[in-house]
Order: C-alpha cells, then sequence, then structure tokens
C-alpha cells in the first residue's frame, strides 16, 4: 500500500480553522473508505470522520459534528478534513488511515501501519 502523508497541521486559537490532507490515497480495494484518527496524549486513537470511495457517505464522531467535514477527491488521490470552530479538545495528532470498509477502518488502531500524522494545537 502507497505510505499516506498528512499534512496541514498547526497552531490556532480556540475557534479557529484548519485544512487537513491526506495524500496518497489510491482507488485499490484497501483505500475504499478512508478515516481520520487522531490521538491526544494518554488518549487512546479515535476515528473521527470517515468517508467511502465515492464520496457519498460519511461518518462523524459525535464530538465533531456540525464542525468537521471530510472530503475525497479521487483525481487528486486526497481525502480532507476541514476543522471549523476548534476547540482545545481538539489538539492531537491527526493521522489518515483506509480500509476495505468501516468496520475494519475502526479496528485499524488495534493493527496495520500508521504515518507520522500532522500535530493540531488549539490554544483557548
Amino acid at each position: 500500500q502507497v505510505q499516506l502523508v498528512e499534512s496541514g497541521g498547526g497552531g490556532v486559537q480556540a475557534g479557529g480553522s484548519l485544512r487537513l490532507t491526506c495524500a496518497g490515497i489510491d482507488e485499490s480495494p484497501g483505500n475504499y473508505v478512508v478515516g481520520w484518527f487522531r490521538q491526544a496524549p494518554r488518549r487512546e486513537r479515535d476515528l473521527v470522520a470517515a468517508v467511502n470511495r465515492y464520496g457519498t457517505l460519511t461518518y462523524y464522531d459525535d464530538s465533531v459534528k456540525g464542525r468537521f467535514t471530510i472530503s475525497r477527491d479521487n483525481a487528486k488521490k486526497a481525502v480532507y478534513l476541514q476543522m471549523n470552530d476548534l476547540r482545545p479538545e481538539d489538539t492531537a495528532v491527526y493521522y489518515c488511515n483506509a480500509a476495505i470498509d468501516l468496520s475494519t477502518l475502526h479496528r485499524a488502531p488495534e493493527s496495520g501501519s500508521w504515518s507520522q500524522g500532522t500535530q493540531v494545537t488549539v490554544s483557548s
């Protein structure tokens, strides 16, 4: 599988916005569903958003619903996470990963490989 590369993180004040990019998404079955995870210090790595291969179905964790939007551009081999109204509790390292379906994607933290992620820091 092609290595996925995350970018777009940074430091913002509460209420600000950031757009993360996950590059390297091809259309192989292992990339049918792509998701963004995040991991704060001393916390587990959690799935916050996911999108299907056509960009027509999305999943959001309750903590980000209405604030984050995931989208996919297969021509550019990229998945994006638009994050608005950021809060200090959104501070974490954000990672992208992919799987054949959402159920398998949810289990990604138990196994599989991860790229370096991108740090998001929200100050109050």
